[in-house]
């Protein structure tokens, strides 16, 4: 097990200076220049060329990426062009807050989708099935900002039950709304996967078995047709849950969450470099540690699953 995290690790090494090459050069291909935003318009050229040389603008592009690299290496991530501050400072402050919106909406996407998966496969074919496909279905095709601003239309300014954004206090009511938004995505797809999953263990010889030796259904369902179906759910979850930690731009940006998603709509908009860089980095090694950790679960839901290369 260790030899094989240590053999992820090592790995992504390669795949992260690949990520920081991709970035840098999709961030130069970008209209606009940093250095106009910041000065302004009406700047002088003298003006530009100093704020240029300050923040090292001025040099090829090659040495540009290699003393970001040398940066890295140091434990650094740069300072934004804006307001001065470590990226790294503001990482830590706004990632607690994505990972509490991120881990309450995978709750809610977890619970009623698993639970509507499982009961669309022991109802198939009823018309119960068929209403929760639908409703999955629906969770999918419906666009996030739509569902952000109608649910903000119900809930806050007609029945007045939930507060339409903000942070507030750390109230769960304020994490409630912007929690339904971002995981009804994940929750349809969930419910799919789910149902499509426990339908193919329910027709497998060994759930007859276990009926015929009396088992109850509640056992039959829970103990060994649920538990062999997780691996596609628990690998769909960790991807989801991956992709929220690095940020949910648009249901950030309209239930005014200050989280990763909103700070690096700030940085594309303002062209701050180092933000994007940041947020980017950042994200990349959260996604690839989720993956690790989906991948090390395949052994406690399955015992079949073996991971190969230290055990």
């Amino acid at each position: 097990m260790a030899f094989y995290i240590l053999k992820r690790v090592l790995l992504f090494i390669p795949t992260l200076l690949g990520i920081t090459l991709i970035t840098f050069v999709l961030m130069q291909a970008l209209p606009g220049d940093p250095v106009t935003g910041m000065a302004g318009e009406r700047a002088s050229p003298e003006t530009l060329a100093r704020i240029r040389a300050e923040l090292g603008q001025n040099r090829p592009l090659p040495l540009q990426y290699l003393g970001y690299l040398k940066l890295i290496a140091s434990g650094e991530l740069g300072r934004s062009y804006y307001t001065n501050r470590r990226i790294s400072d503001d990482l830590l402050q706004k990632f607690p807050n994505t990972l509490r919106l991120a881990l309450a909406a995978m709750l809610f996407a977890s619970v009623f989708g698993i639970g509507m998966g499982v009961f669309s496969a022991v109802k198939s074919g009823t018309v119960w099935d068929r209403l929760i496909t639908l409703v999955s279905v629906g969770g999918i095709s419906i666009p996030v900002f739509w569902l952000g601003l109608a649910l903000m239309l119900v809930f806050s300014f007609h029945l007045r039950w939930l507060p339409p954004s903000g942070m507030g206090d750390g109230s769960i009511a304020y994490l409630v709304l912007p929690a339904v938004t971002l995981g009804t995505f994940s929750l349809s797809y969930i419910t799919r996967v789910t149902r499509s999953s426990m339908l193919e263990t329910l027709s497998q010889p060994y759930i007859a078995a276990a009926r015929a030796k009396g088992l109850t259904e509640t056992a039959v369902l829970l103990k060994h047709a649920l538990r062999n179906s997780l691996i596609p759910v628990v690998t769909l979850i960790g991807l989801d849950l991956g992709s929220y930690l690095n940020g949910a731009v648009l249901t950030e940006t309209i239930f005014g969450w200050d989280g990763l998603g909103r700070y690096a709509l700030d940085g594309i908009i303002k062209r701050d470099y180092p933000i994007i860089m940041g947020v980017v980095l950042f994200g990349a090694v959260v996604f690839v540690t989720m993956n690790v950790l989906v991948d090390i679960s395949y052994r406690f839901l399955d015992p079949r699953v073996r991971i190969t290369g230290g055990d």
